[in-house]
């Protein structure tokens, strides 16, 4: 087993099977997202996080469209089972301990954008050696790069002042649906011969804009300051 994507075929890309296993999961994943982002969209832009739900919707739709067309799609007859696990793995799950329903599902769903962004990096699957032009391999690299943007409003949103009293809740939350979307990705993975025993030690979306994000606290505050610790944990 690699902890590549592949073996590649004559043409550089990856094959068909492991391009539809991967697809699938995404779609799953992200069509779930954007079904929860939709339900939440205003009638009316009227303030800026109104305008950043739109943008993440938006690209959701974008992420779909390219995946469903960049991919070589084969029959894999452990699909039906597969996307019914992950489907009913997607469904909203309101934040525990928190007694505003409303504030329950918002913490949990933007958890689940934030892990879905976060704990999952495509592109990292794909091989050295990989075709630079092939649509999957271009497809998984603009996820990735979409990622970061995408992650960075989720994290000034649990980050909010208003979620200050249940901050730990909070952690707790973002902390279990990305133990759930890396177990189900693995998962995924290792049902078609991708090798991840070694994958925890490379950084994931999530970790590359945290040490970013805390480089740059660092340097606005100057030394002989004591940094505090304002990440979300995962």
């Amino acid at each position: 087993m690699s902890p590549f994507l592949g073996p590649l075929d004559e043409n550089g890309r990856v094959p068909a099977q492991q391009q539809t296993r991967v697809a699938a999961f995404l779609m799953s994943a992200h069509g779930a997202q954007a079904r929860q982002l939709a339900a939440t969209l205003p009638g009316a832009v009227r303030d800026g996080w109104g305008v950043e739900t739109h943008v993440q919707y938006c690209r959701e739709m974008e992420i779909l469209s390219l995946l469903a067309r960049a991919t070589s799609w084969t029959p894999d007859p452990v699909l039906p089972f597969l996307i019914w696990q992950w489907e009913m793995a997607w469904l909203p799950k309101p934040a525990e301990g928190i007694t505003d329903l409303r504030q329950g599902l918002l913490i949990d769903f933007a958890a689940f954008s934030h892990a879905l962004h976060g704990a999952i990096r495509p592109a990292a699957l794909l091989p050295e050696n990989s075709r630079d032009m092939d649509p999957f391999s271009l497809a998984m690299h603009r996820m990735e790069l979409e990622s970061g943007r995408l992650m960075q409003g989720q994290m000034v949103f649990l980050k909010g002042a208003q979620f200050h009293p249940v901050r730990s809740l909070v952690n707790a939350t973002v902390e279990r649906r990305h133990a759930q979307v890396r177990e189900l990705w693995d998962t995924m993975l290792r049902g078609i011969d991708v090798d991840i025993s070694s994958r925890h030690l490379a950084e994931t979306a999530f970790q590359i804009a945290l040490r970013t994000n805390t480089l740059w606290q660092a340097s606005l505050q100057g030394p002989g300051k004591t940094e505090q610790d304002d990440k979300v944990k995962h």
